[in-house]
């Protein structure tokens, strides 16, 4: 039986993430009958065990943080829990069961560079694992507020979708946007609570728009899906569509390049968000 040892902190990270997810779960949603007398939101620990064949005690520990398990184990509690392909993968890292992720790098591969140049009509974004604003194209300036008018410390993706108004006068429907990248985000931070970047960005959403304290604290987790977005250039005049495309990037690690092609007339948004 493949087993593994993970970190304090990752297994109260998969302890809080099986909570969230059982507590979203009713009886019926499993197929177990309803009792009038239920005070707590979601399963019962006992119901969850009982579908995944453990123990009580286990599964209380897992929750818990305070043993390591099986992924034989994980895979049967992944399936009570009805978790999806994504969330059953992230369930999975938080456990151990994935390679161990390098150390936060700030530097990345020059050949990048040279793609962003290589799309003159397509604005692309060259993203750090915490999402912050490492390179751009001519084209992306063209239509989005240029990087070099901000500080370094400003230039980050999610920030500036959530709170920077100019940015969202260039994409009035942000949110769909943001909330899909902070569930790709939330899936690298969650396997890796040590990193200091990704902790910061998590401090400085909550401090930008506490008022969204439910995107901040959700469990949700997934890829960045592709999707066909509505572009103002500049924030004035008449909006574009453009199909937009995240591609992960060798360097650094968990990096991803963020890139937006012009739509030909006739072509049909396609909404690739998810709900959280």
């Amino acid at each position: 039986m493949e087993t593994t040892t993970a970190t304090t902190a990752l297994r109260q990270r998969l302890g809080g993430f099986l909570r969230a997810y059982r507590e979203l779960l009713s009886p019926g949603d499993v197929g177990l009958p309803h009792t009038p007398r239920r005070r707590a939101k979601g399963l019962r620990r006992e119901e969850v065990a009982a579908l995944s064949g453990v123990s009580v005690a286990w599964y209380t520990w897992i929750e818990q943080g305070r043993v390591d398990t099986s992924r034989q184990v994980l895979d049967s509690v992944a399936r009570a829990l009805r978790l999806d392909e994504a969330a059953h993968r992230h369930a999975l890292a938080l456990a151990g069961f994935a390679p161990a992720a390098e150390g936060r790098t700030t530097s990345y591969d020059p050949n990048l560079r040279a793609v962003l140049d290589c799309w003159p009509d397509s604005p692309a974004l060259l993203l750090g694992p915490a999402l912050d604003i490492l390179a751009w194209n001519r084209a992306y300036a063209a239509v989005w507020p240029d990087p070099d008018d901000l500080p370094e410390d400003r230039r980050n993706l999610l920030l500036l979708l959530v709170g920077d108004a100019p940015h969202q006068r260039v994409l009035p429907d942000w949110e769909p946007v943001a909330m899909d990248l902070h569930r790709h985000f939330r899936t690298r931070a969650d396997r890796r609570p040590e990193a200091e970047d990704l902790g910061r960005l998590a401090g400085r959403l909550d401090s930008v728009r506490p008022d969204l304290a439910d995107w901040w604290t959700c469990r949700s987790v997934g890829d960045f899906a592709p999707r066909t977005v509505e572009l103002t250039p500049g924030g004035e005049g008449t909006p574009r569509a453009y199909g937009m495309t995240l591609l992960l990037a060798p360097r650094p690690q968990d990096a991803a390049v963020l890139v937006q092609t012009p739509q030909t007339s006739g072509t049909q948004p396609a909404d690739g968000s998810t709900v959280a």
